[in-house]
């Protein structure tokens, strides 16, 4: 069934409304999954909040124009699934990733992030990276680490002296 221009325009705004928010993008080739598949790869990207859209290429590159992502344009031919990252930078990666370690007929083509176009291998380092509260909590312990060691050296000197007069009370018991 053809899309009326009113469709197509819609979709087009759609997915650029996405595409100017989203911290990361993942082009896949889905040739060959079935129906049950797609919806499972759906299912898991709704839970990690990625929006995922099969878009036609011509209609994907009209909605990526005015994105960071423009540099997407020339990666899109053949049957495509655009992944778009929404709350943190490799979410998208993620499911993607997990999925197709079960579903071989899922051929990331693409990885574009911060304007940039990546080859599909960097697909592994985008789903690496932490999550915001993951970022914070790492943030959080180097910035607790140095005022650790300086309380541990505080109370060092106090440590050694109490293990000092123990030790010389055990030898005088044992005398």
């Amino acid at each position: 069934m053809a899309l009326k221009l009113e469709d197509k325009r819609k979709i087009v705004a759609e997915v650029n409304d996405v595409a100017s928010k989203a911290y990361s993008v993942v082009a896949a080739e889905y040739n060959g999954l079935s129906v049950a598949q797609m919806t499972a790869l759906r299912v898991a990207a709704r839970k990690e909040n990625v929006y995922l859209r099969v878009v036609r290429n011509t209609l994907a590159r009209r909605a990526v124009v005015d994105t960071e992502f423009a540099c997407l344009s020339e990666a899109l031919t053949g049957p495509l699934i655009l992944a778009f990252s929404v709350e943190d930078p490799g979410s998208a990666a993620r499911v993607v990733k997990d999925f197709a370690k079960d579903n071989d007929k899922l051929a990331v083509k693409a990885v574009a992030i911060g304007g940039e176009l990546l080859p599909a291998d960097a697909l592994d380092k985008l789903a690496k990276m932490p999550t915001y509260d993951q970022s914070i909590s790492m943030l959080m312990s180097v910035m607790k680490a140095p005022i650790e060691k300086f309380v541990r050296t505080l109370a060092e000197p106090h440590a050694k002296l109490v293990r000092t007069v123990v030790a010389i009370r055990d030898q005088k018991e044992a005398a």
